[in-house]
């Protein structure tokens, strides 16, 4: 077992395609050879999702206590099950008991993994609305995973085939998000990207940093200096400790230059200047990695999707790239 580490998968909002996209990704035989995945969901649920698909996966459902009684065969699902779904739940409407359990499934995969029993955790998507109808008021997986954790400060990095692309600030409005940004801030954003690059085998990582405004500012003819007072003093720390940082640099070519392969990691400096170009790459070769937790987690790069939950049609890719790089990135012990 010392090869396979044993990831646990969250089963995020049951009325969207987390439980889908779980289930497709564990019909491939390959990720039973490479990891021993464990669900933390409902079993009925995935049952109910396999019937749908016409897949013959069995489920398997094991208390939170009963780690050790996983199999982890390809054929059947091992499921720690929290029953919190009722059945015939509606696929693809706003829940709060779908939001409570999607906050359930997180506590138990971050207790799980803080003990050391579970490598890594890969998370399917929670609907956000859904999550504070449930009581439980965090923007997302990130901040949530922070709190579990007890983690003072985390950054939000999406991963595709062609970029890597590091958040500054995530989930607060625009003019929040600059009012937030301060060279500090920006320095150890950097610092936590240049740490797993590094711990992913990068020897030298080349790191381009984007400015706020249109041109990066330009000399100071848009916006009022932010680029000079809240991100250059940041790189230049970054330099000084001989890091291979560049920027301020204008968003619009600097992507362009980044799927090009003339960068190893972009900071991006609030939540849809990096996202929108990742995501126009293609949803389903996105994933999502929170950098600075004590635990690996990667998640998929797409919403609950409540227009096609429930109808079979999602595509699993997301999911599959979020396990491959979790088994990547998860230590290997005896135990996970």
């Amino acid at each position: 077992m010392m090869d396979r580490p044993m990831i646990a998968m969250t089963m995020g909002d049951a009325s969207g395609v987390g439980p889908e996209v779980i289930m497709k990704c564990l019909g491939h035989a390959e990720i039973y050879a490479q990891c021993r995945p464990l669900v933390i969901g409902d079993a009925e649920r995935l049952r109910e999702t396999a019937r749908i698909l016409g897949s013959a996966l069995k489920v398997r459902g094991l208390s939170p206590d009963d780690v050790d009684k996983a199999e982890f065969e390809h054929g059947t699902v091992d499921c720690i099950d929290l029953k919190l779904i009722p059945r015939g739940l509606p696929w693809g409407k706003l829940s709060a008991t779908a939001g409570d359990a999607a906050f359930h499934y997180v506590e138990v995969a971050a207790r799980l993994a803080m003990s050391g029993k579970v490598a890594a955790i890969c998370t399917a998507p929670l609907n956000k609305g859904a999550l504070r109808a449930g009581g439980h008021h965090f923007p997302g997986h990130t901040e949530l995973l922070a709190h579990l954790t007890g983690t003072k400060e985390v950054s939000m990095m999406l991963s595709t085939p062609k970029m890597r692309v590091l958040h500054v600030t995530t989930h607060v409005g625009l003019i929040d998000a600059i009012a937030k940004i301060e060279p500090g801030l920006v320095e150890r954003t950097i610092a936590r990207g240049y740490a797993a690059l590094k711990k992913a085998g990068i020897g030298n990582p080349k790191i381009a940093v984007c400015g706020i405004n249109p041109h990066a500012g330009e000399d100071g003819l848009f916006g009022y200096g932010e680029e000079e007072t809240k991100i250059a003093p940041a790189i230049e720390i970054c330099r000084a400790k001989g890091w291979n940082v560049e920027g301020p640099l204008p968003a619009d070519t600097l992507f362009f230059r980044a799927q090009r392969g003339d960068f190893d990691l972009v900071v991006a400096m609030y939540h849809d200047q990096g996202h929108g170009p990742v995501k126009a790459l293609g949803l389903e070769s996105g994933v999502n990695i929170t950098i600075g937790l004590p635990v690996i987690r990667t998640s998929v790069d797409h919403g609950t999707a409540f227009d096609i939950a429930g109808t079979g049609k999602a595509d699993e890719g997301s999911m599959m790239e979020a396990m491959r790089l979790a088994i990547e990135l998860a230590p290997r012990t005896a135990n996970g």
